[in-house]
C-alpha cells in the first residue's frame, strides 16, 4: 500500500537555539549509528521517508512542514565531517554550486576521480528526473547529496507548489537506474494527472521519444504545430460536451509553452543510445519532454503514465508548538547522555559488557 505525508509550506527560519541543539543531538545520534551500523546504513536511512521524518521529530523540528527537509539537511550538512566518513553537498537554492562542493569536499574522503564523477552524475540525474521526468507542478528548490568514503550516496531534494502552498520531498539511495521505474521515494500531497515518464507503464513512450529525436527533428516540429489549436479556432467539444477520443488518454492535453529546439538538435547530433542519455543532454527539460510525449501519444498511440509516484513520530515537541513546545531541558539532557555514551564506550567489548549488565539487571527484577 502506498503511503504519503503532507508537507505544507511554512515560512520563517528555525531559531538559533533550536538549530544548535539539533546539531548536537544529530552528531551524537550519528556517531552511535556509524559505530554500530556503518556509513552505508546511515545513508540508506537518510534516504528512507519514514526514518527521515522520524529523525526530524526526534531533533525537535516540525513534524510535517516543508522545513523538515531543508532544515534537517542543513543540520546534517554542518554536522557531517570527514571524521564521520560522510559528507554533504548542496542545500536550499544552491543549484549548480552542488557539483563544485562535491569536487571540493570529496578529496578529504580520498575518493577517486571516477567516484567523484559518479557522484556528480547522480546529483545531476536525480535533479533532472524529479524536475523533468516527473511533471507534478512542484519546482525543485532544494537539493542535497550525502556521500561516504566508498562513493555510496543518497539524495534528498524538495519541490514546492506556491499556488497550493505545499511541498514534496524526493529521496534516492545509491543506484545506477534513474529512468526505468527506479526505487526513488516521493513524500507529499498526492496529485492527479502527473506525467510520470519513469514509471514502467511509460517504457514504450521513452522508446518512442528516443526514436523521434534520432530520426527527424523537423518532423517532430511539424507534428507539434499540427496539434496546436489557434486561439480563434473552436473545437467540436463546445457543442458536443465531450472530448474527442484521440485526446482521451491525455488528462492534461496541453502543449508546452516552449520547446528547446536547439537542445533537440544537439541531442540528434549526439545520437543518444537510450532515454537516460537523452535527458542527460543539456537543455532537454520538462517542456521539451512533454512535447515529445504528446507526439508519442497522439500521433503514435503510445500512452504515458499519469500515476503520481508519491508514497509516503514527537520526542521533544516541534518549533511551532505542535504537538507541543520544544522541551529544551529534555533535549539538552539527551544530548549530554548520548555524548557520555560515545565517550565512555571505546570498543565493542565494553558495549557487550553493558548489554550483559542490562540483561542481568532485568533478570534480577
Amino acid at each position: 500500500m502506498r503511503k504519503y505525508v503532507d508537507l505544507p509550506l511554512h515560512g520563517g527560519k528555525a531559531p538559533y537555539w533550536l538549530v544548535k541543539r539539533m546539531k548536537g543531538l544529530a552528531a551524537e545520534i550519528f556517531k552511535i549509528m556509524i559505530s554500530d551500523f556503518g556509513t552505508e546504513e546511515c545513508l540508506r536511512r537518510i534516504a528512507d521517508p519514514y526514518w527521515f521524518q522520524a529523525l526530524s521529530c526526534v531533533l525537535g523540528f516540525d513534524w510535517h512542514s516543508s522545513g523538515t527537509t531543508t532544515v534537517v539537511c542543513g543540520v546534517l550538512n554542518d554536522v557531517f565531517t570527514s571524521e564521520f566518513g560522510i559528507l554533504g553537498a548542496g542545500g536550499k537554492g544552491r543549484g549548480k554550486k552542488t557539483l563544485q562542493e562535491i569536487e571540493e569536499k570529496s578529496g578529504s574522503l580520498g575518493l577517486s576521480e571516477n567516484k567523484i564523477e559518479t557522484l556528480k552524475y547522480a546529483s545531476k540525474m536525480t535533479a533532472k528526473v524529479d524536475s523533468s521526468c516527473i511533471q507534478d507542478f512542484y519546482s525543485i528548490y532544494h537539493h542535497t547529496i550525502f556521500f561516504d568514503e566508498n562513493g555510496r550516496w543518497c539524495v534528498v531534494q524538495q519541490g514546492m507548489n506556491l499556488e497550493k502552498r505545499y511541498a514534496r520531498r524526493y529521496q534516492w539511495y545509491s543506484t545506477s537506474n534513474f529512468v526505468n521505474d527506479p526505487e526513488n521515494k516521493v513524500s507529499g500531497k498526492k496529485e492527479k494527472d502527473v506525467l510520470n515518464l519513469i514509471d514502467k507503464k511509460s517504457e514504450n513512450v521513452r522508446k518512442t521519444n528516443l526514436d523521434l529525436v534520432k530520426t527527424d527533428i523537423n518532423k517532430v516540429k511539424t507534428e507539434l504545430e499540427r496539434l496546436s489549436v489557434p486561439k480563434y479556432q473552436k473545437t467540436l467539444d463546445k457543442w458536443t460536451g465531450e472530448k474527442i477520443m484521440r485526446y482521451s488518454s491525455m488528462p492534461l492535453y496541453r502543449l508546452p509553452k516552449k520547446v528547446n529546439w536547439n537542445a533537440l538538435k544537439k541531442a540528434y547530433e549526439y545520437d543518444p543510445k537510450n532515454f537516460e542519455e537523452l535527458i542527460s543532454v543539456e537543455g532537454i527539460g520538462g517542456a521539451t519532454l512533454r512535447g515529445l510525449t504528446l507526439v508519442s501519444d497522439l500521433i503514435y498511440g503510445e500512452e504515458p503514465s499519469w500515476k503520481d509516484p508519491v508514497k509516503y513520530s514527537f520526542a521533544y515537541g516541534g518549533k511551532d508548538g505542535v504537538p507541543y513546545p520544544v522541551d529544551r531541558e529534555a533535549m539538552d539532557k539527551s544530548i549530554s547522555f548520548l555524548h557520555d555514551i560515545v565517550e565512555n564506550i571505546e570498543n565493542r567489548e565494553k558495549k557487550k559488557a553493558l548489554e550483559r549488565l542490562k540483561n542481568f539487571s532485568v533478570k534480577k527484577k
